[in-house]
């Protein structure tokens, strides 16, 4: 029962987590990247674990069977189609949720024993375009800086990285530890909750970076703000690079009207850079996930080399990762175009190295189809067998109708997971109960290159296996014996370690031979650590390359000669609105996770579309209604939020609402399958489309008890978790006779009901042996309803008096006070208590902290906060 070192398997930041196995969570004091803090999501962990919902045995053809049924079923699927079609018919598709050694031991069985180069994996579409921009500079793949740079910077560019909601940690160690005089200039379409910290916002037109780094780059050679010394003994291709940068941006003026800037905002960002040797640009999705990911990393990358500022002490650019262990994955070799141990299928001496190390009979020799090209080669027919590792690409990739159709035209679609029912699960023909967080066991990298142990802390649920055993288990099914005979991630994990080693010669950035023959005990009670680990750095290094010496033939770094272009997918007549997409603060990916906690679902309950409001009044449209937005590939419907920090012409939407929680809030069904000709990685921020309304006379909500029957049906729907008890928000057209649709949604009769047919208000609960079974509330279109916390409480009672029986009805008991919507999810503050506490006098985010304990935890709330004192009557939902 003692507590477990462990980390979060949420984003890139890699946070350390103290875990009680009886449920307690809380942030690891020693861990060098949180320091003992975690955030809302981090510390709501323990409200996802359980059984519920959860994978615990294989299933067949939707039948449960024995683990060896299951893996001679998935071996007889692969050497069918090996034998039948080549190696080429089998496709992996993996996820930066996998630990490192699970990681590695796919890439092993695909790549080089089933002989496949058709292994992608979810990091295409978060971080891939980075990777290509770094090994285009660098000659690998190494994010040169660490997470203290960040704090030393005197000026922090953050480049499409809405920081304080997707690595809050990280954001509040920007916050705390801020130089004296320190600038920080957040460039971003979007107002976000980041741009709380900034001195200078820069709100672009979407997919113009890399016009405003290639003027950056032309106007410091216009300047003489060169490093030319260091230009020189560095670098390559550095007249090039800004040829083109003067080509495209010839002026301040060219540039402020290319990116729909103030010319004087652009020219105080020029200056900034120009005067602040130590300066940190972080970029993340707001740059990658572009048609041209690749060339916007590349062109602020060319800035910073023509500083000489690049891994130095508060120096360099920065890629931030989405996923826990996103950078694991591209260690050992998770995309399509790669090698295990930042290897490269494009160099025959790499080739033949992993062949030997491996012993592989059968290494492909080219890179394979990266996730949206492989997913179109599914669709065609020419991949046979489809593995999916703990992702769920029905709801992530772009073009989703379409996906779809290719995972149910596949004949055999094999889901390692650890959740029984997503939507990719719903096409597998063979499910395996893959290890859950806290029954984990191996190593993650994030994203300053820092490796920590992911331990375990909890006895595998159900039939469930670790993915490592699952993959040695089909390998030795295969015939590879040998090869799989693994018996715990540390074995994993010193192969891993020893191919980083094998014949490196100094020149592959990624070595980790000094932890190649690790104790167990040591491997065990490893410390988080810093690659490169070898003779050179035994203790791990934090920066790389800051003596400019890079990981190219000649060592020296490449400037890349940029020509922006625009995006693809550009609005017209028919599709006049940009869409841009992304993450909410407590939420994460498609939910699998996180849907499982009910606070997390109070900040954001429901899907949305963030508008400007010069923009509603122009379509006739009003905030709070119900609308959809149709583009090319498909519609997105959810409430209409007015936010004038919106760029006009342009809406916002969130990413993680999925066929499970609603009826049609997929993002992916807005943006088209464009991806950047470098890295591949989709165009995920600008799809197009028309908004309208949706149409509906009514709005409902119905609470129940956990596993009621779901008797209703509604055209529009969407799920809403609440503690004890399950919600579900619906909306329609038709007209319905409430006390007879009453009896058929609730199961039977209700027992109490109230109508009030004037305003079309109506309340119907239905009653078990005393405890509350199930209630329904319906309103106008639009129309408000009440806070629904004290009424899931209800749930959990063995009987209710008549005087709570008529609050259910009401909605709320009056005795009890009504908090408003939810701004601080870590302490459960509402947006009515600050405003009280501000009338009361609290008259700042400290003063407020110290009687409420809101923005005291993560503080990814308080940018909501200050909109509390600055608006204190402001009654539109927070956020």
């Amino acid at each position: 029962m003692t507590t477990c070192k462990t980390t979060c398997p949420y984003c890139g930041v890699g946070c350390g987590v103290l875990a009680d196995p009886r449920g307690a969570v809380r942030g690891d004091d020693s861990h060098p990247a949180n320091r003992g803090r975690l955030c809302v999501k981090g510390s709501s962990l323990h409200e996802t674990l359980g059984d519920h919902g959860r994978l615990l045995a294989p299933r067949v053809d939707g039948q449960r069977v024995s683990w060896d049924q299951a893996i001679q079923a998935g071996a007889d699927a692969i050497r069918e189609a090996v034998e039948t079609y080549g190696p080429g018919s089998v496709g992996f598709y993996l996820s930066g949720q996998l630990l490192t050694e699970d990681y590695y031991a796919a890439n092993k069985l695909a790549k080089g024993f089933i002989g496949t180069p058709h292994v992608d994996t979810n990091s295409r579409l978060c971080m891939s375009s980075a990777v290509a921009a770094h090994k285009r500079a660098f000659g690998a793949d190494v994010v040169p800086g660490c997470y203290e740079d960040l704090e030393l910077a005197d000026l922090l560019v953050l480049v499409g990285s809405n920081a304080a909601w997707n690595h809050p940690i990280l954001f509040q160690r920007m916050k705390a530890a801020a130089p004296a005089g320190r600038r920080v200039v957040v460039i971003d379409p979007r107002h976000t909750a980041t741009s709380d910290l900034a001195d200078l916002h820069l709100s672009l037109r979407p997919g113009s970076d890399a016009l405003l780094f290639n003027g950056l780059l032309a106007w410091l050679a216009e300047q003489g703000r060169l490093d030319k010394n260091y230009i020189d003994d560095h670098c390559e291709g550095f007249d090039r690079a800004l040829v083109a940068a003067r080509e495209t941006a010839p002026s301040v003026a060219a540039v402020a009207a290319g990116c729909d800037l103030d010319e004087a905002e652009v020219l105080r960002f020029f200056q900034w850079f120009a005067e602040h040797d130590r300066t940190v640009t972080m970029f993340s999705q707001g740059v990658n996930q572009s048609s041209s990911g690749t060339d916007k990393g590349n062109a602020l990358i060319n800035c910073h080399l023509a500083t000489g500022r690049v891994g130095k002490p508060g120096a360099s650019p920065f890629s931030i990762t989405g996923q826990p262990n996103a950078m694991g994955g591209r260690e050992v070799g998770g995309l399509a175009n790669t090698l295990a141990a930042h290897m490269d299928y494009d160099k025959p001496a790499d080739r033949d190295r992993v062949t030997r190390f491996w012993q592989s009979p059968g290494l492909a020799d080219g890179p394979g189809y990266k996730a949206v090209d492989l997913f179109d080669a599914v669709h065609r027919g020419d991949i046979k067998v489809l593995w999916i590792m703990a992702t769920n690409p029905a709801v992530s990739l772009p073009d989703n109708d379409r996906v779809r159709e290719a995972l149910e035209r596949c004949p055999t679609v094999i889901v390692s997971d650890c959740v029984a029912d997503t939507d990719t699960a719903a096409y597998a023909r063979i499910q395996l109960p893959a290890a859950g967080w806290g029954e984990k066991d191996g190593t993650v990298t994030n994203s300053e290159r820092r490796i920590s142990r992911q331990r375990a802390f909890l006895p595998l649920a159900g039939e469930a296996k670790p993915d490592w055993w699952i993959i040695s288990r089909m390998g030795q099914a295969l015939g590879h014996g040998a090869a799989f005979d693994y018996q715990a991630p540390v074995d994993i994990f010193r192969e891993h370690a020893a191919l980083s080693a094998f014949e490196n010669d100094g020149q592959r950035a990624f070595d980790l031979g000094g932890l190649s023959r690790i104790p167990a005990a040591d491997y065990d009670a490893l410390a988080p650590i810093q690659w490169p680990v070898n003779a050179q750095h035994p203790e791990g290094r934090a920066r790389l390359f800051g003596d400019g010496r890079f990981a190219t033939a000649d060592h020296r770094a490449r400037f890349v000669a940029i020509s922006p272009e625009s995006p693809h997918q550009r609005p017209d007549a028919d599709y006049p609105l940009i869409v841009n997409s992304g993450r909410i603060r407590d939420h994460w990916h498609t939910m699998t996770r996180t849907g499982r906690a009910a606070r997390l679902w109070q900040h954001r309950a429901e899907p949305f579309i963030e508008v400007h409001p010069d923009d509603l009044a122009r379509l006739g449209l009003e905030a709070g209604q119900l609308g959809q937005l149709d583009g090319p590939w498909g519609r997105f419907a959810g409430r209409i939020q007015s936010v004038p920090e919106q760029r006009r012409g342009e809406v916002f939407v969130p990413i993680h609402w999925n066929r499970q929680f609603a009826s049609d809030a997929l993002a992916s069904r807005l943006m088209g399958a464009v991806v950047d000709p470098v890295s591949g990685q989709p165009e995920s921020k600008h799809g197009v489309a028309r908004l309208t309304a949706l149409n509906t006379r009514w709005e409902a909500r119905i609470l129940c008890s956990p596993d009621f029957p779901r008797y209703w049906q509604a055209e529009q729907w969407a799920r809403v978790p609440l503690d004890g008890c399950e919600s579900w928000w619906l909306a329609g057209e038709q007209t319905p006779d409430w006390p007879d649709w009453a009896g058929r949604w609730l199961g039977g009769r209700p027992q109490i009901e109230m109508a009030d047919a004037r305003v079309g208000r109506y309340r119907a609960a239905r009653f078990h042996q005393g405890r509350l079974l199930a209630l329904l509330m319906v309103e106008p279109a639009g129309g408000a309803f009440p806070d629904l916390g004290w009424l899931a409480g209800c749930f959990a009672r063995e009987s209710l008096s008549a005087n709570e029986r008529r609050a259910i009805l009401a909605g709320r008991d009056a005795d009890q006070p009504d908090i408003g919507p939810v701004v601080c999810s870590c302490f459960q503050v509402g947006q009515k208590q600050i405003e009280a506490a501000v009338e009361a006098g609290a008259d700042s985010v400290e003063s407020l902290g110290d009687k409420l304990r809101c923005g005291t935890n993560c503080g990814s709330c308080i940018p909501e906060i200050r909109k509390c004192l600055a608006e204190p009557s402001v009654t539109q939902e927070a956020g």
